[in-house]
This record gives structure tokens, C-alpha cells and sequence, in this order.
């Protein structure tokens, strides 16, 4: 009982930010405002890689949207810096995304996870650009199969109707889609939560403490190396971090585990390694790792 009490009450906590993250998500759907993601992509390369790291977490994606629309890019051109930016800020936050990881750690961890996703955008950005530069990843793309996975518009066409309500199809659309994340992100957390009351009744906090307490950077990239294949989707690593810092796990621990579990999600990888050969891939895990480390080490001096 005191595992279900926790879990319900942290539930309810949440309920508010569930809701507004479920409207949000779905008016974002409605009005078709990944069209607006493409813009990101068009000018300057150095302009295309801030975009690209901006816009990386505002894209309203779902998992299998993100392979043909980075696809399409790379056969209209789009340089693999700027794609590559997009790429590690993308999976790290989104609106929703945003709002359950301040309800679950407060708002100075969401905003470092935002700040640190626009930060590793630009690093690997950049990072791509300079190797580019000189002489690597010559010829980094796999053959491109333009093909549709059929879950949602090309987003490469038309414009972004912001006042979907006029029209009945983009009702329906914005129904539909506050039904299904509605439901997802409630089942999710509701496991998150159980999750986190289990590990604070019956996980010793010397154990945590131990292994990724204290300062330095050591537990720092500890936690970072475990994210990874340890991952957990946004909506239930929060949760599950708030009771493992209420264990003894740093703050910077946490950032840095946040962080890779995200790069290393199964859609993130899949994008990544279905587009580019090897060494781009292990270039995209690299930064990853390195990125969650450095932003662990920054948050933990900040906060």
C-alpha cells in the first residue's frame, strides 16, 4: 500500500502538466507545424546548424516520422552538420517532454535539459562541420530510400494552419492525437512512478550513493555510460531519477543519465544508423557521451 499511495499521489501531482502537455502536442499536430522544422534546414550552413539544434526539440515527431523526414534532407542536400545537430537535440526534449521533467525534478532541471539539448546540437553541429572541413566523412551517407512510414503528412508540403479548429479533418487530427498521447504518457508514468516508490521503499540509499553520489566527474560519467544502454523513454526517466537523487545521486549524475539514455534511445539509433555509414554513427555516439558528461559537470557546478 505504501508503494500504490506514492505512485497515485505523484500521479495526480502530475496531472495538470499531463494535460497541458497533451493539448499542446496535439494543436502542434493539428496545424501541421512540423512543416515549419524544414526551415530550419535552408541558407547558410553555419545558420542551418543553429536552427537545426533549436528546432530539434520543438519537432512534433513520432518516432518513425523522424527516418523519411531526415532522409528527405539529405537528398535535398541539407549538410550532415546541420542534420547531425538536429539529430542529438531532437531526442532529448519537446514540449511535453519539458513539462513532465519539471514536474518530476522541478523546473531548473528541465530547464538544463532544454538548455543542454540546444548546447549539444551546436557542439555536434559544429563538431561535423570542422571534421568535414578536414577531409572526413567524405561520402557519410548510405544509399536513400525515399519512402513514407505512412503515420503522418509530408512535412515537406503545405503550411501551418494555426487555427486548426476551422477545419474538420485538423479536429479530428487534434482529437485523435490528444486520445493516443493522452494515453501513452499516462501509462507511462504511471509505471514511472511505481517504479520510483519501489526503488525508494527497497533500494538501500548507500547503495546509489555509492556508486553515483559525491562530487567529480567520475559518477558524473558513471551515470553517463549506464544511461545508454540503460535507457528509458523522457516520460519515465524523471520520475525514476527524482528517487534515485532522493537516494543519493547527484544532480550532475542525473543530467548526464538523462542525457545518453536519450541519444541512445532505439529511434534516435535506428534514424541515425539506417541514413549513415559506421564512422558517422560511432561519431553520433561519441558526441552523445561526450555531451552528457560535459552538461553533468556544467549542471553540477550551476546547481
Amino acid at each position: 500500500m505504501p508503494v500504490v499511495r506514492f505512485a497515485v499521489s505523484a500521479l495526480l501531482n502530475t496531472l495538470p502538466y499531463i494535460v497541458f502537455a497533451v493539448l499542446l502536442i496535439a494543436g502542434l499536430k493539428a496545424a501541421g507545424a512540423e512543416t515549419v522544422i524544414a526551415e530550419a534546414f535552408k541558407g547558410r550552413e553555419t545558420r542551418m546548424i543553429l536552427m537545426a539544434a533549436m528546432f530539434g526539440g520543438l519537432a512534433p515527431f513520432c518516432s518513425c516520422e523522424v527516418i523519411p523526414f531526415i532522409a528527405g534532407l539529405l537528398a535535398l542536400g541539407a549538410p550532415l552538420s546541420a542534420v547531425m545537430a538536429f539529430w542529438l537535440s531532437s531526442p532529448l526534449i519537446d514540449p511535453p517532454t519539458l513539462l513532465i521533467t519539471a514536474a518530476a525534478l522541478g523546473w531548473p532541471f528541465a530547464i538544463g535539459k532544454a538548455v543542454s539539448a540546444v548546447a549539444l546540437g551546436l557542439f555536434g553541429g559544429f563538431a561535423i562541420k570542422a571534421a568535414m572541413g578536414a577531409g572526413w566523412f567524405a561520402e557519410p551517407l548510405r544509399a536513400i530510400k525515399q519512402s513514407r512510414c505512412g503515420c503522418g503528412p509530408d512535412p515537406f508540403t503545405g503550411k501551418p494552419v494555426w487555427r486548426f479548429w476551422q477545419t474538420q479533418e485538423r479536429r479530428e487530427t487534434f482529437r485523435a492525437e490528444f486520445i493516443a498521447n493522452g494515453i501513452f504518457l499516462i501509462k507511462w508514468l504511471a509505471l514511472a512512478y511505481v517504479l520510483e516508490a519501489l526503488l525508494v521503499t527497497y533500494v538501500p540509499a548507500s547503495a546509489i550513493a555509492d556508486v553515483v553520489g559525491g562530487e567529480g566527474i567520475v559518477p558524473i560519467g558513471i551515470a553517463a555510460l549506464v544511461g545508454m544502454p540503460a535507457y528509458l523513454n523522457s516520460y519515465v526517466a524523471p520520475p525514476l531519477l527524482a528517487g534515485l537523487i532522493d537516494q543519493g545521486m547527484s544532480n550532475g549524475a542525473a543530467m548526464a543519465f538523462m542525457i545518453s539514455g536519450a541519444v541512445s534511445s532505439v529511434p534516435a539509433m535506428a534514424a541515425v544508423w539506417s541514413l549513415v555509414k559506421k564512422p558517422v554513427f560511432a561519431a553520433y555516439i561519441g558526441l552523445g557521451v561526450t555531451g552528457a558528461i560535459v552538461s553533468g559537470v556544467i549542471f553540477q557546478t550551476l546547481v
